[in-house]
This record gives structure tokens, C-alpha cells and sequence, in this order.
């Protein structure tokens, strides 16, 4: 009895309250996959649909929806076109029976002629209305000859009529049946798709006309109730565009409705410019329309009575659930829904390719990993191994066929391997000669001490040439796993550039905007991609400004003070009519610049020069200053250092690390041909926003910088491009400042001074003696000096490059406003 109250009494340790919540959303779940699959899936929604146009009517004498329904349905959906035409003519009978029986049978034709004709059909889409409209013009000539035995003017009109009718509404059907027979649709409606949606919905509330609840007409509140939906999801076009459409088709089933277009339209105006008030803004929009219009009704007695229709469709709309109107938003182009599901899927393929180019990165990766792996044995077992492999092969072409054969490898085992292993040693490091102490040691043991000399001889050339192809194996290894490990790392970072979603700033874009418009500038549109320090990305429209200067001289000022950092004008396209609007984009300015001056002469004064040399602005704020010297003058040196630059610049430009990219050249330099063709090259990596700079120094000349009176020489000991195939490149750093001067040159430059012994101190004097700091006069100077010092006899190929870095003070200054906060 104890354990029995003490389980009674025991509190409760959770509390779930969210469990009915989540069972009532689980049941309207159920409740809503049970309504899809019983009128979508199983088309009973077909049935009501086909009741409803079956007894629809315009002008209270003509009935064009039938057949074009049952068409259509057979088109799109011939199993379920029983249940269509179980619906129309059940709605055919509420109207008459002859109406019920001329359905049936028109519908029996079209089947014939359709079958009959389905053989010569090309397409059967665009073929389906003209044999609905020619069947049922001869059904209505039949049925008007068989009811009065003649035929009038009338008639023939009435029958021209219904036949044009058929023929527009089985092209409407065509598009709009689709959207109620398929559950899953994935496409987004077109404009024409939405109207024959429209035009179909308002053709099915025809056939409510006459249905009266408590004396409030029922297709009055339909047709207002459908307004008010698409008012509220699509704004105030479509929902006017629906108030006009429905107004108008229900104007021509019953003239007395014709006034009722003009509410439904006015409705569909106020609802969607009211819009943002929801639900309850879109209703007042339809009350306030409601006793606007129906002044002008059939008199005042009738306000009433559409005050309260209104009412009930206020009510209907209200009880619409969420999940409906932002499902049909979707698919609705200009709704925010339509936006979000337009952005999902591009955010989609957009993670699919950034997952594509992640998953190319990983295998370049995974391929750099297996050519980057050292063999699992040890080196000590390797060198044993191969040892072990020699001496075979030496002791088979001399002792295999010697008497002493056993004494020595048998008794004598680790004497002889000793003795053996000490003279392949001295043999490969003496270029094949041994010391005398060994050599007569190894006769009192060996009795074929010279033939044994000769095969360790031979066998001493090919086993060095077998460890030097291993080795440039192994290089070229290691070589092909830094480039494709590099290769790796480019497409990792474009897939995580890929990912980079766009920010919103439009808080940014309005103070922006102010701040123009409070300076007296008028901004037609501005556009933020980035605020990201130092990569600053804006797009702005402006009216014509006549080529003024506008941007340059006030716009990027102001911006500058704004973000708080330099911003300049990178591209524009100024309008070439007044009334047109100038495109332009600003983006960061880097903290330096670098004005580069070049001058170069050929051998004996000859057009082509041996040397080359760039100068390459690439991405990510970096600025490349290259000199390439190939081997001798003339066509082939040239065209050796060409290449080798015009490849660094490919390499650089794509992402790839410098060290990498000029351990690529070299490898497809030294493997592009056999012939001994080499060139330097000297590079200087300068990073514009901090100024640091990097020096690769390939078999090149010294490089010098000149802070003003102090000279810092910039050098690196690395074999030329080409010389072997693989290196390890030196690399210099040095931080530069805003005035220095970097001076490159080739040897011709550097070693060009007639009777100097000392260069470097020669080139620093000449530097310390320079009066300006123009870049191109400097590079001037120093040629001419250099071929005065040798009778003006130019000896080599010469090409000496100057760069100076300054500042990057922009050439407007900034314009005092209110600063603007980065993060919204």
C-alpha cells in the first residue's frame, strides 16, 4: 500500500506543453493531404469543376464551357476525363434535359472525330480547339435545324458566336487545367498562365449564378471573395486585373451583374494598394468599395444587401489559412514568395556548383597527397637493398665462375662483402680510382682483383644513372604535388567565393542616398554589393551629367569620408542623351600605387632584344615587376623569355602561389626541350595596401632600393629557369615605404660598366649621385651611363626597370558628411 501511494503521489518530471499544439497542426496536416488526395490525386476536384461549367451560362441561352472542358481533360488527363464528363452533364441537367442530352452527344462526336482524325495530327495541343470549335458549331446548326426546321440570320450569328467562344476557352483550358490537376508543380506560372487561371475560375463561378444563401447571392460573394485573395497575394494590377475579368464574364452570363464589375475592379485597386495592412487592410479596401459602387447599384434598398455579401466574402477570406494564399504566392511573379522561391533556387545551384568545384579541389587535393607520399621503406634498408643488388650483380660476372668462390663468400663471408662494399665506395666517390693500401689489401684476398675493378666500374655507370633518374623522378613528383596541391587551393577558395552570399544594405543604400541628396546631388539608384574593408563594391545611377566630372570630383569625396576609407571611381559610362542615366561603379582604392618607368636596348643596337619584362596588375591588390633575360641574343632568347614571362602571368593571374607558379615554368621550360636553353628571371611582389614586397631572384642580377640616401641591395643565389628541374626558390622579403625607389636590371645592366671590378658599389655610387625621382628618367640615366662607360658600344641586351611607390592620396579630396554604419 505504500509503494502504491508513493507512486500516486510521485510529480510529474516533464511538462510537454507544445504537445497539442503540435497534434492540432499534425491533424490539419492530415486533414489537408486527405483533401489533395481525394480532389487532386483521385480528380474528384474535375467532377465539381465540370458540375459547376456544365450548368454555366452567358447571355442565359449559350453553353461554350462543356465541350472545351471535356477536351481539355481528355488531352491532359484522359483518365480522368469520365469523371468530367459525369460532371458537366449532371450540371447540364439542373439546366434542361435537352441541354444534358445535346452535351452528351456533342461529346460523343468530338471523340469520334478526334479518334478519327488523331492519324493525320501533327499536334495534338494545337490541333484541339479548331475540331472543338468545328464540332460544336455543326452540333448548335444541327440542334437549331432539328428544334425549327430552319435556319435565320440569328441562328447563324448565335452559332459563330459559341463557336469563337469555344475555341478561346478550350486555348484557356489548355493552360489553366494543368494547374488544378497536377499537386506538385515545380514551374513558375507566366502572366498568360495566370489570366487563363483567372478567366477559368471566373468561368467556373458562372455556374453558381442564381444560388441564393438567405437571400445573399453566392456567386456575388465568390467573386469578391476571389478578389480579395489575389489582391492581398499579388497587389493591386492582378487584383484589379481579376476584379475586371470576373466582372466581365459575369456581366455576360447575366446583364443585371453588369454594374458589378465596376465594384469588383475598384475592390481589387483598394485591396492590393492596401495590402500592406493584411488581411484587414485588404477587406477594408473591399467595404470601402462596396458602399462607393453600390450607391449606383439598383437602387438604395440593395446596399444592404451588398454590404452583407461583401461581409460574408470579408468573413471567407478572413478564415483563408496562411498556408493556402503563401502557397499560391509562389507562383505568382512580382510577390515577395515568388522572390524567396526564385532565390532558393538559385541559392541551390549555386551550392551545387560551389559543391562541384569543392569536390574537384578534393580530388586535386587527394592526388597531391599520393604524389607527395615517401616510399613507406626506410632509406637505411633502401641503401642496404641496393647494395645487396650491386654486389650480386658484380660477383656474378667475376666470382660465380671462381675456384676461391667458396672460400671467400663462404668462410669468409663479411671479409669479403667488406672489402667489396669499402672499393665501391672509394671507386664512386674517386671517379672509379681506389687508394693503394685498399688495392693491395684486396689482391692478397682476391685473385681477380682487376676484372673485379672493371665490372664495379661498369656496373658504377649505370647505377648512378639509375639513382639520378630516380631522383629527378622523385623531383618531378614532388614538383606535379605542389602544382596540383596549388591547383587545389585556387578551386577551394573560388568555391567558398561562390558561397558568399550578397548582404542586404539597404539601410546603407537609403543613408547613402540621403547624404547625396541633402549635398544637392540627385542619385537615381544606388547599389551595395560590398562594404568589406578594403574591397568596398558600389553601383550607382545618375542622371545625365554631361561629362562634368561629377563622380570623380564630388560623388567618390563624399563616399571616401562616408566609409572611411579612399573610394574611386573604377568604371563609367557616362549617357550619350539627356535623358538617359550614367552607370557607375565605385570600389576600395589601394593604399599605394607604383609608377614604373622602363628603358632597354638590344645588342649592337638591334630590334630584338634577348630580354623581357612585364609589368602585371593582378588581383587582390597585388602589382608584379618582372625581368626575363634568355640565353644569348636575338629570335630564340627572346622568344625564351617571352615565354617564360607570358606563362608566370598566366600562372599568377589564376591565384597560385609565386613560389609554385615559377617552380611550374621552370618545369615545363626544362621539359618543353632538349636543347640547353635557359633564362632568368628576376620578380618583385609588391602588396598594395601594406607595401611589403617579395623578391624571387631566378639566376638574376641584384636588385637595389633607394629610400633617399641609403641603398639596400635585394639578391637570392637560385639556378635560371630551365637549368634543372627542380629547385628550391629563395625568397626575399622587405617592406618599402611611400617614396622609395626599386631599381631591377638585367646583367647586361649590372655587369655592363667597362673596367669595374666592383659592380654592386659602382651601381650603389651611380644610385646616391641620382638628382630626381622620376621613375622613367632614372631608367633612362642608368642605361646611358651604363653604355657611355662602353664607348657607346652597346655589348648585351639591356633592360633596366624603375618602380616608385607612393601613396594613394586620391586627387579630390573628401567632403565632410555623416559617417555611415556598416552593419545594419
Amino acid at each position: 500500500m505504500e509503494k502504491t501511494n508513493a507512486s500516486f503521489i510521485e510529480p510529474a518530471r516533464e511538462v510537454n506543453l507544445h504537445s497539442s499544439k503540435w497534434a492540432l497542426q499534425n491533424g490539419l496536416k492530415k486533414i489537408q493531404l486527405m483533401l489533395e488526395s481525394f480532389f487532386i490525386k483521385k480528380g474528384y476536384l474535375l467532377l465539381l469543376v465540370g458540375f459547376l461549367l456544365g450548368r454555366a451560362l452567358i447571355l442565359a441561352k449559350l453553353t461554350p464551357f462543356c465541350l472545351p472542358f471535356f477536351a481539355s481533360v481528355y488531352l491532359i488527363k484522359r483518365d480522368r476525363a469520365p469523371l468530367a464528363l459525369i460532371g458537366l452533364i449532371i450540371g447540364a441537367v439542373t439546366i434542361s434535359l435537352t441541354n444534358a442530352a445535346f452535351t452528351f452527344v456533342i461529346t460523343l462526336c468530338y471523340m469520334v472525330v478526334f479518334r478519327i482524325c488523331k492519324k493525320w495530327l501533327k499536334n495534338e495541343m494545337r490541333s484541339t480547339p479548331f475540331i472543338v470549335g468545328i464540332v460544336l458549331g455543326l452540333g448548335k446548326l444541327a440542334e437549331a435545324f432539328i428544334l425549327s426546321r430552319q435556319l435565320t440570320v440569328y441562328d447563324l450569328m448565335m452559332v459563330g458566336v459559341q463557336t469563337s467562344l469555344a475555341f478561346i476557352l478550350t486555348l484557356i483550358f489548355l493552360q489553366s487545367i494543368p494547374l488544378l490537376t497536377f499537386n506538385k508543380r515545380r514551374q513558375l506560372l507566366k502572366t498568360e498562365e495566370i489570366v487563363c487561371l483567372i478567366i477559368m475560375l471566373a468561368s467556373i463561378m458562372t455556374g453558381t449564378i442564381g444560388w441564393k444563401v438567405y437571400d445573399l447571392s453566392v456567386e456575388h460573394i465568390m467573386s469578391r471573395y476571389l478578389v480579395l485573395v489575389f489582391s492581398f497575394i499579388a497587389g493591386a494590377t492582378v487584383g484589379s486585373t481579376v476584379g475586371v475579368v470576373t466582372g466581365l464574364i459575369f456581366s455576360l452570363a447575366s446583364v443585371s451583374s453588369f454594374y458589378h464589375m465596376s465594384l469588383l475592379a475598384f475592390s481589387g485597386v483598394l485591396g492590393g494598394l492596401m495590402k500592406e495592412g493584411k488581411k484587414i487592410g485588404v477587406s477594408i479596401g473591399l467595404f470601402i468599395a462596396t458602399l462607393l459602387i453600390g450607391m449606383y447599384g439598383e437602387g438604395g434598398g440593395s446596399i444592404l444587401l451588398t454590404v452583407l455579401e461583401s461581409g460574408a466574402a470579408i468573413f471567407l477570406f478572413l478564415l483563408t489559412p496562411q498556408v493556402l494564399t503563401s502557397r499560391l504566392a509562389k507562383y505568382i511573379p512580382g510577390t515577395p514568395e515568388y522572390t524567396a522561391e526564385q532565390q532558393k533556387y538559385m541559392r541551390k545551384m549555386r551550392d551545387v556548383t560551389a559543391q562541384r568545384v569543392s569536390q574537384f579541389s578534393n580530388v586535386f587535393h587527394a592526388l597531391s597527397k599520393s604524389f607527395s607520399q615517401m616510399e613507406v621503406q626506410p632509406k637505411e634498408d633502401e641503401s642496404s637493398r641496393e647494395m645487396d643488388y650491386f654486389m650480386s650483380n658484380v660477383t656474378e660476372k667475376t666470382c660465380q665462375t671462381c675456384f676461391k668462390k667458396d672460400q671467400c663468400w663462404s668462410s669468409n663471408f663479411n671479409t669479403t662483402y667488406a672489402y667489396m662494399e669499402e672499393i665501391i665506395h672509394e671507386m664512386d666517390q674517386n671517379d672509379g680510382n681506389i687508394s693503394s693500401k685498399l688495392s693491395r689489401e684486396w689482391e692478397k684476398i682476391c685473385t681477380r682483383s682487376k676484372r673485379v675493378y672493371e665490372s664495379i666500374g661498369q656496373e658504377l655507370t649505370f647505377f648512378q644513372a639509375n639513382q639520378k633518374l630516380k631522383k629527378q623522378v622523385q623531383e618531378s613528383r614532388r614538383l606535379v604535388a605542389d602544382q596540383l596541391l596549388g591547383v587545389s587551393e585556387v578551386m577551394d577558395n573560388f568555391a567558398k567565393e561562390i558561397q558568399r552570399e550578397r548582404e542586404n544594405h539597404h539601410k546603407q543604400e537609403e543613408q547613402i542616398m540621403e547624404a547625396m541628396q541633402a549635398f544637392g546631388i540627385h542619385i537615381e539608384q544606388v547599389e551595395i554589393y560590398s562594404l568589406e574593408q578594403g574591397n568596398v563594391d558600389i553601383e550607382m545611377s545618375l542622371p545625365f551629367c554631361d561629362g562634368h566630372g561629377e563622380c570623380e570630383k564630388l560623388i567618390a569625396p563624399m563616399l571616401t569620408d562616408i566609409l572611411g576609407e579612399t573610394i574611386v571611381v573604377n568604371k563609367e559610362e557616362c549617357a550619350t542623351i539627356p535623358n538617359d542615366f550614367c552607370q557607375v561603379t565605385f570600389r576600395s582604392s589601394k593604399a599605394f600605387t607604383v609608377e614604373t618607368g622602363v628603358a632597354h636596348a638590344a645588342k649592337d643596337g638591334g630590334l630584338v632584344s634577348g630580354d623581357s619584362y612585364s609589368t602585371i596588375e593582378l588581383g587582390l591588390g597585388k602589382y608584379a615587376i618582372a625581368i626575363s633575360d634568355g640565353m644569348g641574343n636575338g629570335e630564340r632568347a627572346h622568344y625564351e623569355s617571352k615565354e617564360t614571362l607570358l606563362l608566370l602571368q598566366k600562372i599568377l593571374q589564376s591565384g597560385i602561389e609565386e613560389k609554385v607558379a615559377i617552380k611550374s615554368v621552370n618545369s615545363i621550360l626544362s621539359l618543353r626541350t632538349t636543347d640547353e636553353i635557359f633564362s632568368t628571371l628576376d620578380l618583385a611582389m609588391i602588396d598594395l595596401q601594406n607595401a611589403s614586397a617579395k623578391f624571387l631572384k631566378i639566376g638574376s642580377t641584384p636588385s637595389f632600393i633607394k629610400r633617399g640616401n641609403k641603398i639596400i641591395k635585394i639578391q637570392a643565389s637560385n639556378l635560371p629557369i630551365g637549368m634543372i628541374q627542380e629547385f628550391e626558390v629563395d625568397v626575399v622579403s622587405e617592406q618599402l615605404k611611400a617614396g622609395d625607389l626599386l631599381i631591377m636590371m638585367s646583367d647586361g645592366v649590372f655587369e655592363g660598366p667597362l673596367h669595374v671590378e666592383n659592380y654592386d658599389l659602382w651601381m650603389k655610387r651611380k644610385l646616391q649621385g641620382l638628382e630626381t625621382d622620376d621613375p622613367q628618367e632614372i631608367a633612362d640615366l642608368i642605361l646611358e651611363e651604363v653604355i657611355r662607360s662602353r664607348s657607346e658600344i652597346i655589348h648585351d641586351d639591356m633592360t633596366v626597370t624603375v618602380a616608385k611607390i607612393k601613396h594613394n592620396t586620391p586627387k579630390w579630396a573628401s567632403i565632410p558628411v555623416q559617417k555611415l554604419k556598416r552593419q545594419a
